[in-house]
């Protein structure tokens, strides 16, 4: 089996963010390493009504945004393939301003992301019923897949890293369920997302169970590592090619020209595992200890 590079780095982020450090061209050197044909660069989107301006750059920078990864593609053509692509944040009335800013660039995939931790978010939609808050978001991905603006959904069942004392999935199963069957409707992907595992509810987002949900509806799967750090660019994306292929899936979907591409899941971990068994009897020196904070 071949193990020529195949999977792309779908969710990553810049120092434009405020909360990511690293340039693009690091996040590249380390995608090469571990075996990744390429990375799309997703940082977080720019707003036109101050939604959360704490954690994502100004209207004013995405031009410099633009530039940031074109330089990279640049540097690293021929080598790693550097796609500029956008994490827009979702909550009904965003449409027409997420319409206009999704035609301002040549984004490759653009993920839909309803980020409920966000004292923004809180406000406007927090009553103190923990219940009825998650219904409240898992309405607004079904909102955002509908929208047709985005390519994919990305971590899908964040809401369980707010309160992860209320969090109960056999309830929350009452609202997840209608969610994905309008997901389904829309041919939106949705992402498994690696970077679950380090948050307070330990497991990648979606979890296990409404992973088998989303296969059950043959949504397809985007994987990403929500990398913040450089060395956290393909942390993880074997487990989730595992955890794919035990849901009862086969491929594994990347987006590029914002058109979804699917990719063998058995060929696409022959070529991660080559990689990792090169890097393991020839470690890179200047490789960041993936353990560092």
């Amino acid at each position: 089996m071949s193990s020529e590079p195949m999977l792309y780095e779908m969710h990553m982020h810049t120092p434009l963010c405020k909360h990511a450090r690293g340039e693009p061209e690091e996040y590249a050197e380390v995608a090469l390493q571990r075996g990744l044909k390429g990375i799309v660069v997703t940082d977080h989107n720019p707003t036109n009504d101050g939604w959360s301006p704490e954690t994502r750059m100004g209207v004013d920078e995405l031009h410099d945004y633009v530039a940031l990864v074109e330089r990279a593609r640049k540097t690293w053509a021929g080598r790693v393939d550097v796609r500029l692509g956008m994490e827009s944040d979702y909550v009904p009335g965003m449409e027409p301003w997420l319409e206009k800013l999704h035609g301002m660039a040549e984004f490759h995939h653009v993920l839909g992301s309803v980020h409920p931790q966000l004292p923004q978010y809180l406000h406007r939609f927090d009553r103190g019923d923990a219940d009825a808050f998650c219904g409240t978001y898992f309405e607004h991905l079904a909102l955002a897949a509908e929208t047709g603006l985005f390519d994919t959904i990305a971590h899908p069942d964040l809401v369980k890293n707010t309160a992860p004392a209320d969090w109960c999935l056999e309830r929350a199963m009452d609202h997840i369920l209608p969610c994905l069957d309008r997901i389904a409707a829309t041919g939106v992907a949705m992402e498994l997302n690696t970077s679950g595992r380090n948050k307070v509810y330990a497991e990648m987002n979606p979890g296990p169970a409404m992973l088998a949900e989303v296969a059950e509806r043959r949504i397809p799967v985007v994987i990403g590592a929500d990398a913040h750090d450089p060395h956290r660019v393909g942390d993880g994306h074997i487990d989730a090619l595992g955890m794919l292929h035990e849901a009862g899936y086969s491929h594994v979907s990347i987006f590029l020209h914002r058109r979804r591409q699917d990719l063998p899941i058995d060929r696409v971990r022959a070529s991660l595992k080559a990689a990792e068994q090169t890097a393991a009897a020839e470690p890179t020196p200047g490789l960041r200890d993936p353990g560092a904070r």
